[in-house]
């Protein structure tokens, strides 16, 4: 998947805050078109418009949904509202990226891909992780045998954030907690490899707020394989992954989730195979490019991580959360 192998789309932001910003930046890195921003504040968007010399700053996302020269809309907000938005652009006939998590809960999830279905547009979920250049090669190397049969995938997500009750990332009604901001990353992880996990089992420490501070996770999947995560936010582990298979493992260096290094290893310890990434910008750019491509092809979803598994992966988070106790006020 190369920068230059599609044609561009005119990009709108949807929420100018900070990965908008890096999604931005990643797109100007790849000479895509950014031709809108909108958000709930006018000034907002001309700051962000200004900054990175986007022709249309809008002061709401009703206005930003109908310009006309808006193809495709980079939904960047906190996830409680991407169904709403998401939704909103649909039914304005444009295409949707929508960030991680793609929403709080499955039902939510459900109505975006379903209204999508209805009008024939992509929506697809910024799982940008899954479309970088060294997750491409490993999924090769899983899929040639080069691992013999899986049986382990381990993966962290851990940050040292904020312990401030008023925090997004602890505030329930904004759907906080690590699970949602961090877990989503390793448990996406563990789907990609194994598939759907046919037995879950899961334990939490939750703060002051509710929101779960620490969330680990064991999956049973249905070849047999286990996989485990851990994410945590308020402190910083590794954030190292591997794949364990019969005859090599596959050892992904930190940050795993972005692009980075890995080695394929044999049980003797000797190194098969060693992976380098060497790519402009964040490599946010490489999920949009995929995007353009599938409608450019006239398709409206995504072979790497199609809407129905988007769904399905939502469905494990809030079998997750019901197991550790989470519950967010819109579900009461």
């Amino acid at each position: 998947m190369t920068e230059s192998s599609s044609p561009s789309l005119r990009w709108g932001i949807l929420g100018p805050g900070g990965i908008a910003r890096a999604f931005t930046s990643d797109l100007r890195t790849a000479g895509r078109e950014v031709v809108a921003v909108g958000s709930r504040s006018a000034e907002s968007a001309a700051a962000f418009a200004s900054e990175y010399g986007i022709l249309h700053a809008h002061g709401s996302y009703e206005e930003l949904v109908a310009d006309p020269d808006v193809d495709i809309i980079y939904i960047a907000t906190p996830h409680p509202f991407h169904a709403e938005q998401a939704i909103l652009a649909l039914e304005a006939g444009k295409h949707v990226l929508v960030e991680k998590p793609f929403t709080l809960t499955a039902p939510e999830a459900a109505r975006v891909r379903d209204a999508a279905r209805e009008r024939g547009l992509l929506a697809m979920e910024a799982m940008w992780t899954r479309y970088l250049p060294h997750m491409v090669r490993i999924r090769e190397l899983v899929a040639e045998g080069a691992l013999g049969e899986v049986r382990a995938v381990f993966a962290d997500h851990t940050q040292k954030i904020s312990s401030e009750p008023n925090h997004r990332l602890n505030a329930l009604e904004l759907g906080g907690g690590a699970l949602l901001d961090l877990g989503i990353y390793p448990i996406s992880f563990a789907w990609d490899i194994l598939g759907a996990p046919t037995a879950i089992s899961a334990h939490a420490h939750l703060g002051e707020t509710g929101a779960d501070i620490e969330v680990a996770t064991i999956f049973t999947h249905e070849s047999g394989a286990l996989s485990t995560t851990l994410s945590a936010a308020r402190s910083a582990g590794p954030n190292t992954a591997a794949i364990v298979g019969t005859e090599a493992r596959i050892d992904i260096d930190r940050v795993w989730y972005s692009a980075t290094s890995f080695r394929l290893v044999a049980p003797d310890g000797t190194v098969l195979e060693s992976f380098e990434s060497a790519i402009d910008g964040r490599g946010m750019q490489y999920q949009a490019i995929a995007a353009e491509q599938y409608i450019a092809r006239g398709l409206t979803d995504s072979d790497i991580l199609p809407i129905d598994e988007t769904v399905a992966i939502m469905g494990t988070l809030d079998e997750v959360r019901r197991l550790v106790g989470v519950t967010y006020p819109q579900e009461k």
